[in-house]
């Protein structure tokens, strides 16, 4: 998606600076009020299972899991942000959290050695135990990566969850995913703001099981 198609009335050629001004306040309100109601819709599809997911993580946390998060682009940036709220809270109880992409040098070298589609399926392998926890992140779904890491994480038996935009993609079909989060818009930007929602509330209901444990 290009920045034109974005904000059209920046490259028509057409308006004043004032018109200019207009036009980008509505359409920077008709984005929030898109995000708000894409949030509101995923929110209200996903709250039972956001629930049925927090009670799993706390109960694998409450037995010595450990998260590893996952993601390519945009989506790498969210899985070390959700390691990060995880691991760093600014309230409730830290919890042991990893994030697959953060080290270049493991990244490259996997890449080189195994090719790109293998490089979290084989940290997986390597790291997890039975009973942690994997976390994916794709606006897609279709990363291929990301879908061979839930290969291997559900052969290891720990528990995966993740996080999809459009119509959740090979994580939908897999059958890999023991709790999937879909949020139905074709933008990316609407996706990611929704997903970075979604992991926050599930961190934060991940931490009210673990207290009432």
């Amino acid at each position: 998606m290009s920045v034109e198609s974005l904000y059209p009335f920046l490259y028509d050629g057409a308006g004043d600076a004032e018109g200019l001004r207009e036009q980008a306040v509505r359409s920077t309100a008709a984005k929030a009020d898109e995000i708000v109601a894409l949030r509101k819709q995923v929110l209200a599809r996903s709250g039972d299972d956001l629930e049925r997911c927090a009670t799993a993580m706390a109960t694998a946390f409450a037995s010595g899991a450990r998260l590893f998060a996952f993601g390519n682009g945009g989506s790498s940036t969210d899985a070390q942000a959700l390691v990060r709220l995880f691991t760093r809270p600014h309230g409730g109880r830290a919890l042991p959290a990893v994030s697959l992409s953060a080290d270049v040098a493991v990244v490259t070298a996997l890449a080189n050695d195994a090719g790109f589609e293998n490089v979290f399926a084989r940290q997986v392998a390597a790291f997890r135990r039975a009973g942690d926890i994997a976390v994916g992140v794709s606006t897609s779904g279709g990363s291929e990566n990301v879908a061979r890491a839930f290969d291997a994480a559900r052969r290891l038996g720990a528990l995966t969850v993740g996080f999809a935009g459009y119509d959740g993609g090979t994580m939908a079909g897999a059958g890999t995913v023991d709790h999937l989060f879909v949020v139905p818009s074709d933008s990316v930007h609407r996706i990611q703001e929704a997903q970075t929602t979604l992991y926050h509330v599930l961190w934060t209901l991940t931490q009210e099981a673990l207290a009432s444990s």
